[in-house]
């Protein structure tokens, strides 16, 4: 009889042990800021995208894009029309130089972006990049599309 009490011990025991491996009620947070981290860098890649929003069809190249930078760039916008913009803001020909000056007079970068739709003449474009030299602007970026031709036989 006390040979019979033992065996039933045993299971007993093994009650008590799945009661002590209970599931976990704590959040495992490892996937959630994995997540945030993909969508935090996602936003940051698209958002200098959408700072200028004029449609513009851009030539392709095979070029780099360069660094960004802390303030937001400025960027002036040759349309498909012939007319020219700053940042989103239509501008006479005659009130470019002058409204250059005045809005570098007030930001820290002298870096400028020329957007130039692929059907303009190159000859404007050229005229335009005079016109941000003659309001003392040197540093000018042009923005092209990748995934252009590499001309390298490739």
């Amino acid at each position: 009889m006390g040979a019979a009490l033992q065996q039933a011990d045993p299971e007993r025991g093994r009650r008590r042990r799945r009661r002590r491996n209970r599931p976990m009620s704590e959040i495992n947070v490892t996937p959630f800021v994995d997540v945030m981290m993909v969508l935090l860098i996602i936003f940051m890649v698209a958002a200098p995208l959408t700072t200028v929003g004029v449609p513009v069809e851009l030539p392709k190249t095979a070029a780099t894009s360069l660094p960004s930078e802390q303030e937001e760039p400025l960027a002036v916008t040759l349309t498909a029309e012939g007319g020219v913009q700053i940042q989103t803001t239509e501008v006479a020909e005659t009130e470019i130089v002058p409204r250059l000056r005045a809005i570098l007079a007030e930001r820290a970068s002298d870096r400028v972006f020329l957007r130039a739709d692929g059907s303009i003449p190159y000859a404007r474009v050229v005229q335009i990049m005079g016109a941000l030299n003659a309001a003392g602007i040197t540093n000018i970026g042009l923005v092209t599309d990748t995934g252009g031709p590499t001309l390298d036989g490739g």
